[in-house]
């Protein structure tokens, strides 16, 4: 994990380098398990390490994060990568995935016999609030008495 988030950072041309890990756990799914939709508020960063998967057992789904698509839905006669509101990404023993904290997922129901093993994490930056940006905006002169 820390040999990928600096890259990612790199990447999204972030000009903040210190992280933290926030939060990490170990999930195992029997058969039938499922995660439901959900995303990680507060952080930044959200991952998934596969320790172990099975057929059956071998996806994450990422939806659509924009409110309006679920609104105006017309009828689909077939599914493509440019009409679709969610994309189901395939993983194998060793996969990490990182990805925005923001965008929901979730997890189908384990068709396996045997056990899937993840290990999640969330990443933020460290001593965040100490380091905000400035508003853009200029806030309004305060009238003086003569002008009150």
């Amino acid at each position: 994990m820390h040999r990928v988030v600096p890259g990612i950072l790199r990447f999204l041309k972030i000009g903040y380098d210190a992280y933290q890990i926030t939060g990490c756990w170990a999930t195992v799914l029997s058969r039938g398990a499922a995660h439901p939709i959900h995303q990680h508020p507060n952080n930044f960063l959200s991952g998934v390490y596969y320790v172990r998967t099975h057929r059956g057992a071998d996806t994450i789904n990422f939806h659509d994060p924009r409110n309006q698509t679920g609104i105006i839905r017309p009828p689909v006669v077939e599914l493509t990568a440019e009409n679709t509101d969610h994309v189901v990404v395939r993983v194998k023993d060793g996969t990490m995935l990182v990805f925005p904290a923001y965008l929901q997922h979730s997890v189908d129901a384990s068709a396996s016999d045997e056990e899937r093993i993840s290990v999640s994490f969330n990443i933020m930056f460290s001593s965040f609030t100490e380091h905000l940006s400035k508003p853009l905006w200029q806030p309004a002169a305060a009238p003086t008495r003569a002008n009150a």
